[in-house]
């Protein structure tokens, strides 16, 4: 298959399973590609996750497609590498749109299972941690061009607005206990402080995920929280913290929220088997409510308090 044949399934069918959103929907449609044209390693992004769908989509010919996919996802790294020093107004937007697609190809790669999980021995994140903490450095780094640029509403910021609905009780209690269990983790107070940052702010990105307006986008709320804990956290879990693994057992609950985008799908069961391996025995009942909710179908009115 040619890269015109590449291009054209992503700009009829892969553009609309990046997001929820229409206007999403028709700036990877159009203007993303628009971009690709003057900027060859956003080209090469673009069709390496193509082909990655094809791959989704063709099981017979799974194979042919990933290899296409690694092969453009290789160029797309190293032209993105060797000018990334130079990013600026020109070039900026297409930086932009490759970071978001480098996350969706992290997740859909073959390799996904063994990059984004915990590896044995090793003292390192999961790879789509400061994957997407990267992307938030490269956006915030160039935000007021991309926020004046064609690219802007791919950018969804608009967490900001007030929701009167609240966690359930049975969610409630649940996080408050992941409080208390974080209060006792360590006696140093910036250690703490990283616990209580994290579990905050998790629990308000289930607030805003299972609340969201129907012009929000559920890609951008699921993936905030990483961007917000604190570096300190993310050391906890280098360091295999329980808490913090508890704590990001919890988070999986909405990565499954997700689950139904191919590029996604049956990731988040994966993961947190592994945070069940690498927890011992005896705190694995801390990890019960998460694999509850992600074994249900519908969780959401489990974790928000019922609309009057």
């Amino acid at each position: 298959m040619g890269d015109l044949e590449l291009l054209h399934h992503f700009t009829t069918e892969t553009c609309f399973t990046l997001s929820d959103q229409a206007q999403s929907h028709r700036l990877w449609q159009v203007a993303v590609p628009r971009e690709a044209f003057r900027h060859d390693f956003l080209m090469r992004g673009i069709l390496a996750v193509a082909a990655l769908h094809l791959a989704y989509l063709n099981p017979d010919k799974q194979e042919h497609f990933k290899q296409l996919a690694s092969q453009h996802q290789h160029l797309a790294l190293t032209s993105f590498r060797l000018i990334m020093s130079k990013m600026d107004q020109s070039n900026c937007h297409a930086f932009f749109a490759l970071s978001s697609l480098i996350v969706v190809f992290a997740f859909a790669s073959p390799r996904a299972s063994e990059s984004l999980a915990f590896t044995e021995n090793s003292q390192e994140p999961p790879e789509w941690l400061p994957l997407i903490r990267g992307v938030n450095s490269i956006l915030m780094s160039v935000w007021p061009w991309i926020k004046a640029g064609s690219l802007a509403g791919l950018l969804q910021d608009g967490y900001e607005q007030p929701n009167p609905r609240e966690l359930s009780e049975a969610a409630d209690n649940q996080f408050n206990q992941l409080s208390h269990l974080c209060e006792s983790a360590s006696s140093e107070p910036d250690v703490l402080e990283a616990y209580k940052t994290a579990v905050d702010e998790l629990r308000n990105c289930y607030v805003r995920l299972y609340t969201k307006l129907p012009t929000e986008c559920e890609v951008s709320i699921a993936f905030l929280w990483p961007v917000v804990i604190p570096q300190k956290f993310i050391t906890m879990l280098n360091s295999r913290s329980p808490q913090a693994l508890i704590v990001l057992a919890h988070y999986c609950v909405l990565l499954h929220h997700l689950d139904g985008y191919w590029w996604k799908r049956g990731w988040t069961g994966h993961l947190i088997a592994n945070i069940f391996r690498e927890l011992d025995e005896s705190w694995h009942s801390w990890i019960q409510w998460p694999m509850s909710m992600i074994q249900m179908e519908h969780c959401s009115d489990r974790i928000i308090t019922p609309t009057h």
